[in-house]
């Protein structure tokens, strides 16, 4: 897989913008795993947890992987809920 398989449509213009920014990060190993979320949950996330994802997708590439990988600890403003989602659905997905 190399790139969404979610539709942006029916999404509002937040969350359309947030699919592509999640796509688009910078590395492949980053759009691979937060793409994949945001394809899977775009349309059920709230928006605390748009919020919350916006603000998580600010942190440097690197910083984001390392504490996904559990290589690196996020700052407590980060490390939300949310992020423990990310984090359990890159375990889930093998792909990713």
């Amino acid at each position: 897989m190399t790139g969404s398989t979610r539709s942006s449509s029916g999404l509002d213009d937040r969350r359309k913008r947030l699919l592509f920014r999640c796509w688009h990060r910078g590395t492949r190993e980053m759009d691979l795993i937060l793409g994949r979320f945001a394809d899977a949950t775009i349309g059920e996330l709230s928006d605390r947890e748009l919020g919350e994802l916006e603000h998580l997708i600010e942190v440097p590439d690197p910083d984001l992987y390392a504490a996904l990988t559990g290589d690196k600890v996020l700052p407590a403003e980060y490390a939300t809920a949310l992020f423990a989602r990310i984090k359990a659905f890159r375990v889930a997905d093998p792909s990713a």
